[in-house]
């Protein structure tokens, strides 16, 4: 075994001091050595246990799950057996720390220290400190001061607003006068595309009315083209057919005729009705004046 610097870009062939050596499988390059930086490792034990040959022979003998069907993956499944344990409330744990009330007060000194070094007292008199006639003229200008800046500053402060509002109530009756303008040129554009509107509905409509004044005038002359030649065969065939008669004659046989008739059937049959009465009347008092002898 030895250390070694070089860097190593496969890190399959390094193993620590608390690791086994690699088998030959997970070393692509057979027994060469396998450095690593920093790493510990040796030259590459080959795997021949049997007991390992005889798991790959089963591994390799073993059927095989079959590929997925289209439109379907496989994925993995825990089944192991294993204890969860389910808590509704956590568990908790309270600590507390309580200190005493008097701990952070200094302990008391049992005899006082003797005063050292030597007394000393002086005396201010009146004014010798503090002369408020002059100590309070420097404020009085300043107040003086900011009052009238206030004071001008206000003054400027109306003089422009005045300017404002009147600036603003000219850009208002400006405002307004354009805002009069552009409804009445809406209007007038409006009006327009109106007028314009009905005027072409109007040109259609002519337009249509002229097309079929054409296509009556060119349908009347096609079918007086047409007619033409017909017109004689055709009265010829009606008169024939008996479709032109007299209308004084026609009205004499459908409607007076039948009219007749009927009355002179309804005279002969009252009549003929009254003679077979005579008849029973007779023939009732012959054969009474008959039984009666």
């Amino acid at each position: 075994m030895h250390f070694s610097l070089h860097d190593n870009k496969n890190p399959y062939r390094v193993y620590t001091y608390y690791s086994h050596p690699r088998p030959l499988e997970n070393c692509k390059d057979g027994a060469k050595k396998c450095d690593y930086h920093f790493g510990v490792f040796d030259h590459i034990i080959p795997n021949i246990s049997q007991t390992a040959a005889r798991r790959e022979e089963e591994l390799r003998r073993r059927a095989r799950t079959p590929e997925a069907v289209q439109g379907r993956k496989h994925m993995s499944i825990q089944t192991d057996v294993y204890i969860e344990t389910l808590r509704d409330i956590p568990e908790n744990t309270d600590i507390t720390c309580q200190t005493d009330d008097i701990m952070d007060i200094p302990a008391q000194l049992v005899k006082p220290p003797k005063k050292m070094g030597q007394d000393v007292a002086t005396r201010i008199m009146l004014g010798e400190l503090f002369d408020f006639e002059e100590e309070v003229q420097p404020v009085l200008e300043i107040l003086i001061g900011r009052t009238i800046e206030q004071s001008l500053l206000e003054v400027m402060e109306e003089e422009e607003l005045v300017f404002v509002w009147a600036q603003f109530r000219a850009f208002q009756a400006l405002r307004n006068s354009e805002l009069a303008e552009v409804q009445r040129l809406r209007e007038h554009e409006r009006r327009h595309r109106e007028e314009k509107q009905r005027r072409f509905i109007q040109l259609r409509e002519a337009i249509m009315k002229e097309q079929e004044t054409a296509e009556k005038i060119a349908a009347r002359a096609f079918t007086r083209e047409m007619l033409a030649n017909l017109f004689p065969a055709i009265f010829t065939s009606l008169r024939r057919d008996g479709f032109f008669y007299d209308q004084t004659q026609q009205e004499i046989e459908k409607f007076f005729l039948p009219w007749l008739v009927t009355k002179i059937n309804n005279n002969v049959d009252t009549r003929f009705i009254a003679r077979r009465v005579m008849d029973d009347v007779i023939y009732r008092m012959v054969q009474d004046k008959f039984e009666a002898q």
